[in-house]
Order: structure tokens, then sequence, then C-alpha cells
């Protein structure tokens, strides 16, 4: 391949490597010369370009992309189409995802052409979170070093996604004086909503008394039972394999792979087997639903893959979870007491792209979809939690019934957002500093998202607004400041928040996030059914 200046009367079937602008006249970097380029560029005046020229051999980017790409996606991983000589990789349904991390390397160290990258290897993923992606960086490259890079995968394909199995646990509570029932209950909670993204179900619920043998006793029992793992709460932390959990594991017949592992938090958990099943001893910290080495464990025994001691030891680097956004540092309360917020939920729209169904109504994860989003507004730090109704306004008030929110009814539905998004902040309290705006075909949006942009903006009192973003693309939920809301009578139909943004211009911070949720809305029955794995 030739890179370089090329008169104009001999570009014809070259590449433009930069964007040509004469008067009217535009070529597009990356565009193909085409004899009518030529007569264009000659009649501007323009002698000569920065082109690329394939030689005998090439291909250009895009092809080298698909190949690279179809070699390196395994099980569970989808293409899209390449563009710009990218080819993005993509989970087809919820589950972990699975590198072979050497391949990877070597690929990337064949040429600086060819470039590969991916989400941290083990991570649990969403159908449809992108989990790889192909770059080349010329516009187009020797054949020859295509194939000398998939030789070097050797027909293993390094990029898989081990899907989530039809699973359920049992969990076994110990009991001491002192640890009251709701403690257990909210365990319980959290442990069910850990399985939820799964599709496993919480199945047993076994309480006994923190000692060896009726430890054991329980144990033996689960393992016998259709629970494919077993969970053990304890009323005291694991401090030795001569602990009562430990014990009573062995004393049930069952092996013990590993005690202690360097993530924190999350040190004190015990991994081992009975009757084929793992049993997972959970650390303190798993009472909690912020992410912490329990949630990698269980997640990979939910996708079936098996836990080893040398797995465990492995997991410290990247181990030290900390200012992460599923745990956001604790924010100083007379921050938030200077710059509270309330939550917004649209929840009014017909559904025109979902065919004859609502889908905020749609089940996901055994609840309708609204509902996911509203509970995360209900878990955050927003308060109170605002949800505007309109199409089927009787049907999603059902959706959402028990939950503590105060419904605005929008009867103008049907002409566009803007409508709703008015009449949610004009019910707002006047001692809101700021409302976080949630739409309900999000169900993946989770409550420490919601916390974040609340922290974010009790730290920057000049902020109009706070945004997620997701590799550089803006996402929802939005934050918006009531400096904002007068702007409002501006909106006309279909605008939503995405208006009022452009009105706080500079005044807005960007969050980046790690969370594909703030990218990834419900809108049509293919994206329903890639959510909910085709149930």
């Amino acid at each position: 391949m030739k890179f370089g200046s090329v008169p104009v009367a001999q570009a014809q079937g070259c590449v433009a490597a930069h964007s040509v602008r004469a008067g009217d006249l535009v070529i597009r970097k990356g565009a193909t010369i085409t004899a009518g380029d030529i007569a264009r560029l000659s009649a501007a005046g323009i002698g000569e370009l920065v082109a690329v020229r394939f030689e005998p051999g090439d291909i250009d980017e895009n092809a080298a992309a698909t190949r690279l790409a179809a070699a390196l996606a395994g099980q569970g991983v989808t293409l899209e189409k390449a563009f710009t000589g990218r080819v993005n990789l993509f989970a087809q349904a919820a589950g972990v995802l699975r590198l072979d991390v050497a391949a990877i390397d070597a690929l990337n160290r064949i040429d600086e052409a060819i470039t590969v990258a991916t989400l941290p290897a083990m991570k649990a993923v969403v159908a449809g979170e992108m989990v790889g992606t192909v770059k080349i960086i010329p516009y187009g490259l020797p054949e020859a070093l295509v194939a000398s890079a998939l030789d070097a995968l050797s027909g293993v394909a390094p990029i898989s996604v081990s899907a989530y199995r039809p699973m359920s646990a049992g969990v076994i509570s110990t009991l001491l004086p002192g640890l009251k029932p709701s403690v257990i209950d909210k365990t319980l909670r959290v442990m069910a909503e850990r399985l939820a993204p799964a599709g496993a179900a919480l199945l047993a619920d076994r309480r006994v008394a923190h000692a060896s043998a009726p430890l054991a006793e329980a144990i033996a029992a689960m393992a016998k039972g259709p629970s494919d793992i077993v969970v053990v709460f304890g009323a005291s932390a694991i401090t030795d394999r001569r602990d009562v959990i430990p014990q009573a594991l062995l004393a049930a017949g069952g092996r013990i792979e590993h005690l202690g592992m360097p993530v924190d938090p999350g040190n004190l958990l015990l991994i081992g087997e009975l009757a084929g099943k793992p049993v997972i001893g959970a650390p303190g910290c798993a009472r909690s639903p912020k992410e912490n080495g329990f949630d990698w464990v269980l997640q990979r025994c939910l996708a079936g893959i098996p836990v080893t001691r040398a797995d465990i030891q492995a997991m410290g680097v990247g181990g030290l979870l900390m200012e992460i956004v599923s745990r956001p540092q604790p924010r100083a309360p007379s921050l938030l007491q200077a710059a509270p917020v309330a939550g917004l939920v649209l929840a009014a729209g017909r559904s025109t792209r979902m065919g004859a169904a609502n889908k905020l109504l749609q089940i996901v994860r055994g609840k309708p979809m609204v509902r996911h989003a509203v509970e995360a507004q209900l878990a955050s730090c927003a308060a109170p939690v605002l949800v505007v109704t309109g199409h089927q306004r009787a049907e999603v008030e059902a959706a959402l019934e028990g939950l503590d929110v105060r419904f605005v009814h929008n009867p103008d539905f049907a002409t566009g957002l803007s409508g709703s998004v008015k009449m949610g902040l004009a019910a707002l309290p006047e001692a809101a500093a700021g409302v976080v705006v949630s739409l309900g075909d999000m169900p993946n949006v989770t409550a420490a998202v919601i916390d974040r942009l609340a922290q974010v903006f009790a730290e920057h009192s000049e902020a109009l607004a706070v945004v997620p973003t997701l590799f550089g693309q803006r996402g929802n939920p939005v934050l918006l400041a009531r400096g904002l809301f007068a702007a409002v009578a501006g909106l006309t139909g279909d605008q939503g928040a995405r208006r009022l943004l452009d009105e706080a211009g500079d005044a807005i911070v960007e969050v980046p996030l790690d969370d594909p949720a703030i990218a990834l809305d419900v809108d049509t029955p293919e994206a329903l059914r890639a959510l909910t794995g085709g149930r």
C-alpha cells in the first residue's frame, strides 16, 4: 500500500487519506476517488491530494477487520458489519466473558496495523453488550499479514461468552444470638437480586444454629436437593479452615477448594464442592448489593464455569474494588443536604416501535420493565420519586403497585415526550435542587448510577446538568439542575431532557461509567428478546 501525495489526474481508484473541501465540493476521508471526483477536483483548481493506493496483494481495512473478527469470535459472540476498519463484537446473551489472553496479546504483537481490544476476562456481560473490537489502523494492509494473524490463532476463537445456565441456588443462614431476622431477610433479597440477571432463582432458604453439626446436616441435605449451588451466609466470618463453615462442609462429605481471596471486599470467601455442586461460604460483604469478590465467583458458577484455587489466586490484579460505579465513595452528608435531588421516571409513551405491546409492561427478570427503572430510583438517594404516566395509565400504575412513588398523569402523551417532561418537572417539590430523569425502558440502570450522578452534582455546584457517558457517548439517566427548569417551556414534540442539555451548554459535567446499562434501552421486539434471552 502506498501513502502520499497523488496528482489528481492519477487518483482514480485511490482512497482519500484526508477530507478535501473546496467551495461546495467535499471529498470525505476514506472515500474512493471516482472519475467524477477527479473532474470536480480539477475544476476546483486542486492539483493533488493525499491518498492511498492499494498494491497487488493488499486488502482494504474493512475486509481485513471482518476476517479477523470472524476468527476471534467464539461461542456466544456476534459481529456487526465493518465500518472504517472496525468490527465490534457483542454478547449474544447474558453470561461471563471468556478470553484467551495470550492469543489476543500475540495477535496485537504481530503488526501495529492490527489491534484487538476487549473487556476484562471473566467479566459479567449482558445481552447486546460490546465485548471486543477489532480495528485496522491503516486503510489497507497486505493480505499475507492478515493470513499470518489468522495462522497465529491456530483455529481457536479466543473470545467467547459462557451464557448463564438455568440454575437455582439454595441459601443456608447460620444464627447467633443478636442476629436480627431482618438482616437475614435483607440478605435473601439481595441474593435474589444477584441471581436475577442470570435468570436464576433462589430455590431454598434454611436457617440453622452457627455450629458445625447442624450446619453440616443442612449442607448435606441441600446438596442432595434440586439446588444447583449452595451458599452459606455465616453469622460470623470465616477466619480459618478450622472454623464452623469449613468444618461443616468437610463433615457433610464435601471438600474445600480454597479459603480466602485476593479481592477486597470479599477476602473471607470459601469455595468448595459437595456432590458435584459448588458450595460457597459467603463473605460478610455479600450481604450488601455492592460489587465484591462474591459476585465474581457466583457469576462464574451460574455460567457453569468451574472455580479453582488457581482462578481465585489470579484475581488479585484488579481485585481492589474501590472507586467503581457500583461502589461509589461515601459522600459527605453536608453535600447531600445542600443539593437534594428528586427522581423522575418517564413512563407515558405509546411504544410504537414495539408493535401492539406496551414495552413498559413486558416482563424482564420476573417483573414489568418499568418497575426496574422505578425501583432503581427508589433504591438511590433520589427523593421523592415521581412517575409520569400516559398511555395505558391504569396498567402502568398497577405494574408499580406497592412502590412509594407519586404519579403525575400526562393526558397529552400522544403529542410527544416534551409534555411528560414539562409535567414531571412542574410537579417537583421546590426543595429539589435537581432531578434525575430516567426512562422507563432502561431496566438495567442501577441505583448506583443514579447515586453517582447525585454525588458529582453535589461536588459541582456550578453544574446545570450531569450526564453519564460510555466510551465518550452520552447515555441515560441524566441529572438536571433547577437552573434548567425554566427552559422546559421551549420544549415541543418529542424533545426531552436532551434538548435541555443543549441549553446547559458548557455547564454540563460528564461522568464516564463502565456500564452499558446507560446506553441500553428497549425499543423493539428484537431488543426485548435479546434482553430476556428470547423468553
